[in-house]
């Protein structure tokens, strides 16, 4: 039999990798998308515009409980993975309440009705909650794993510990399979290009082409574990295939600071990152989260999983994406006005 999943962020960074993942498997893949003015699905478009289309999409919210029971029971799907978010920390910040109740209870929502599906079906549903290394944030031991305390730094975090918690609680009060990822900081070219990563390799593009001179950065000194998105959407569904649901770190074991990223990333470009790099405390966070790493050695041995990608070819990979999106920018802007309403 066909298996079916469900994502709950699809449209983002990881669940665009998930679900060509779990297409790859030869699954049925559903995802939620938010309805919205824009339609937000460039990183999906080659999944969803086939004959016939790939990826079924479905219109829900984690705000909205009775929609995910409607959802659940019309795909029917024997795997949930929810990536849905408000994941940006810094905004987190700003819209405390929003992050609660989509990053927080829109979980327990989502686990609720489940619950209340399984015991309408008698089918067990799998699900998979996007943990967070932001949970760790004032860390008390290095690396951090599975047993180490949480001290969330931001309501970002917060949030995430609550999903994480009540996912937990969840699977040992009902006998769900109910299992978290706790991922550390994973990019690719397809991460919005208000993280600290993809603004560094955009706007080393944009230099490199002439578009902008200068690049404005926060904490340069916080250090973190970064691995490729693409590797760690393996870890998800692997923990789905377990027997028994558990919780996993998943991460690279390697830690690198933001400055080495601006290093790694400029000197690729034939630039130096001193050059173009500038302060601004506007991009401080209220309460800074200095080191995260990653121990994962309970994936290595129960999931039988490991990164593919070394630290550099990733800076390397989202480099490429941002140079060429960078030097089409360039040619655009150096088109004359009959060229641009040819060209359209």
């Amino acid at each position: 039999m066909r298996r079916r999943a469900l994502i709950t962020g699809v449209t983002g960074q990881d669940g665009s990798y998930l679900a060509e993942f779990l297409l790859a498997k030869g699954y049925e893949v559903h995802g939620i998308r938010r309805r919205s003015s824009t339609f937000g699905t460039q990183r999906i478009e080659h999944l969803i515009f086939g004959e016939p289309p790939q990826l079924h999409l479905h219109y829900g919210d984690l705000s909205d409980g009775n929609g995910l029971m409607r959802l659940l029971r019309e795909i029917r799907p024997h795997e949930v993975y929810n990536l849905a978010a408000q994941s940006h920390v810094r905004v987190s910040f700003d819209q405390p309440a929003y992050t609660a109740d989509t990053t927080a209870v829109g979980a327990l929502r989502l686990l609720e009705a489940i619950r209340d599906v399984q015991d309408e079906t008698g089918e067990q549903i799998r699900f998979y909650q996007a943990s967070s290394s932001e949970m760790f944030g004032k860390v008390v031991e290095t690396p951090q794993k599975e047993s180490t305390p949480f001290y969330p730094r931001s309501p970002y975090g917060v949030a995430k510990v609550y999903a994480h918690w009540i996912t937990v609680n969840y699977r040992e009060s009902y006998g769900m399979h109910a299992s978290c990822g706790i991922l550390f900081n994973h990019e690719s070219p397809r991460r919005g290009e208000t993280f600290v990563t993809r603004k560094i390799t955009r706007a080393a593009g944009r230099i490199k082409c002439g578009l902008q001179k200068k690049l404005y950065l926060g904490n340069l000194d916080a250090q973190r574990d970064w691995g490729f998105a693409g590797d760690y959407v393996e870890a998800m569904w692997l923990m789905l295939q377990q027997d028994t649901p558990d919780d996993y770190v998943v991460a690279t074991n390697e830690l690198y600071s933001v400055r080495d990223f601006c290093e790694k990333t400029f000197s690729r470009l034939g630039l130096n990152y001193e050059d173009h790099v500038e302060i601004d405390p506007r991009y401080y966070r209220p309460a800074e989260v200095d080191l995260l790493l990653g121990d994962n050695t309970k994936a290595r041995t129960k999931l039988d999983w490991v990164p593919r990608t070394s630290f550099e070819q990733l800076v390397d990979m989202m480099v490429e994406g941002d140079l060429a999106l960078a030097r089409r920018e360039h040619m655009v802007g150096a088109m004359t006005t009959e060229q641009k309403k040819q060209a359209a």
